[in-house]
């Protein structure tokens, strides 16, 4: 027990057990290292013994992983991973980037206005991947919960490095097929209404039409304005939608004028922090650049 606890297992001896469980023999796992056989015999011999016990069952038909030798086996192959990785970044061109980023916006704005901007940042930094978060709740950048937020708001965090992207306007939308053309009072009595009272009873959408039409009570009570999309989509309700996400479609009819009282504005956020980062500069430059709402 002693011995095992005092053994410091290397990078090499991990490279060496993944070579011989990848290939079950110490000749294969020796070629594959460019080491002879006995080498990998020795190399195997030393680690059980620094770690007081068997890493393989020996046959004719070569060396079967046990337990531990399974173990270590995915430690290397992590280790193998990250080594791949690192060289990658090491041989990128100074203006490409690779990395991970984090993204968080609302279900409405990553499918009119993110989605569409990534393909070309793709092409650009193909080492670049995206976690990407629909929400309506505020994630952390303080926290590192996201590197990037894109937010609906009129009062942007003062911690956080903001770029305004410019003003989301709205307006109340029906399916064509509805036969629906204008807002009037009958129709605002008799239609359905679909809207995110619940999830955001603040929402200006919903401030408009309790203040104009108090006495409508909507029929679809959704989280979010991407779900108000659907039912107005499928003529089951009219909704309050922002015009960036309807953009181009015929399917559509708007009943109002863009709804001055409804608008906020679009912000980009990072941290000051995480601005430098090139992974993170390299997004939010070409977001800042590409998103647009028409």
């Amino acid at each position: 027990m002693n011995a095992k606890m005092q053994y410091n297992i290397s990078a090499a001896d991990l490279e060496m057990i993944l070579a011989l469980n990848r290939t079950g023999t110490l000749a294969s796992a020796g070629e594959r290292l460019a080491v002879d056989a006995s080498t990998v015999f020795r190399t195997i011999q030393r680690i059980e013994k620094g770690l007081g016990q068997r890493l393989y069952e020996r046959s004719r038909s070569g060396y079967l992983p046990l337990e531990m030798a399974q173990a270590l086996a995915s430690h290397a192959e992590q280790m193998e991973a990250a080594l791949e990785a690192a060289r990658s970044v090491a041989q990128l061109h100074p203006e490409q980037a690779a990395g991970s980023v984090r993204i968080t916006t609302t279900d409405s704005i990553l499918n009119g206005l993110v989605v569409p901007a990534l393909g070309a940042l793709q092409a650009r930094h193909p080492l670049l991947s995206f976690e990407l978060h629909a929400g309506n709740e505020l994630a952390s950048l303080t926290r590192r919960d996201a590197d990037i937020a894109i937010r609906a708001t009129k009062r942007p965090p003062q911690h956080l490095v903001g770029k305004h992207v410019g003003p989301i306007r709205v307006a109340l939308f029906a399916a064509r097929h509805t036969g629906y053309q204008s807002l009037t009072a009958d129709l605002a009595a008799e239609a359905c209404w679909a809207a995110p009272d619940d999830a955001l009873p603040d929402h200006p959408s919903v401030v408009w039409r309790k203040k104009h039409f108090p006495k409508v009570v909507p029929t679809y009570r959704v989280n979010s304005i991407l779900t108000v999309a659907e039912f107005v989509t499928h003529g089951l309700a009219v909704g309050v939608l922002p015009l960036f996400l309807v953009q181009g479609r015929t399917d559509l009819i708007q009943l109002t004028e863009v709804l001055d009282e409804c608008q906020t504005e679009l912000w980009l956020l990072t941290h000051t922090e995480s601005r430098h980062l090139r992974r993170v500069s390299a997004v939010f430059s070409h977001l800042a650049a590409h998103l647009t709402l028409g």
